[in-house]
């Protein structure tokens, strides 16, 4: 049946990547998983990827920058499946690039689809978790918060440590609701992190050697495994914690 029998989970930005690699896991520990983004051909190859293997997921198209139809998108997901028990806020588009050369809107576009967008996500589902008796709420933050040369990650950097400070305070505030909020920082073989390995293999080399473990995070057997017990019963008494799941490499003392 798996721990997770019986939960919803929302995934947002779950059309491949770390996303996927998340939605994948939770389903195969038998939660439903509402599948979120915005290009529907790959938001239905993960669903197929959940199907062949026996799980449950369902399709649902949402540009989380549009933070005014996300209540609507959580209200059909609790519809189609009776509830929401866990979300996971993942979907990220944001700016990179010295401060000097970024303009205004470049740099609000992380805010937007980062703490914005997952505000927006976890007012939503509170009360659909609350109904069910509490739930978990897993926000994506990143290592370039505390990296040792911020140099063109700035507007990435504050876009997540906005969303560190919302899910300690989510975790403060909503806890006597049995509702969990933790953050991890990934550090995963994505698509596009994949590409740069390939097309950069000296580069990749060396970047490979600063990681203890000696190799980049698998975005499912790495990241959603350490999903799937975050928000399982074993760790029930974890809230407000950032877990940084990157090999060793960033320094979050």
């Amino acid at each position: 049946m798996g721990i997770l029998a019986g939960k919803v989970a929302i995934v947002t930005g779950a059309g491949q990547g770390v996303g996927q690699g998340i939605a994948l896991a939770l389903a195969g520990e038998g939660a439903a998983v509402a599948v979120l983004g915005r290009t529907m051909d790959k938001l239905e190859s993960t669903c197929a990827l959940v199907r062949e293997r026996g799980g449950t997921a369902e399709p649902f198209l949402c540009d989380v920058s549009d933070t005014e139809a996300i209540p609507a998108v959580v209200d059909d997901v609790a519809a189609r499946f009776g509830g929401v028990d866990i979300l996971v806020n993942n979907a990220y588009s944001g700016s990179y690039g010295p401060l000097l050369s970024m303009s205004d809107g470049a740099f609000q576009k992380g805010f937007r689809s980062g703490p914005f967008a997952a505000f927006a996500f976890m007012k939503a589902c509170h009360p659909h978790l609350k109904r069910r008796g509490g739930g978990s709420i897993v926000n994506l933050v990143t290592s370039a918060m505390v990296r040792w040369d911020p140099s063109t990650y700035g507007a990435y950097a504050a876009a997540k440590q906005a969303l560190r400070s919302l899910t300690r305070t989510a975790a403060a505030e909503w806890g006597r609701d049995g509702i969990r909020a933790n953050n991890i920082a990934p550090h995963a073989l994505s698509p596009g992190l994949k590409g740069w390995t390939e097309t950069n293999p000296e580069e990749a080399e060396e970047f490979r050697k600063t990681i203890p473990l000696g190799r980049i995070g698998d975005c499912e057997a790495d990241i959603g495994r350490a999903v799937v017990a975050l928000v399982g019963p074993d760790l029930r008494y974890l809230t407000g914690a950032t877990v940084p799941l990157d090999g060793g490499q960033a320094n979050f003392g």
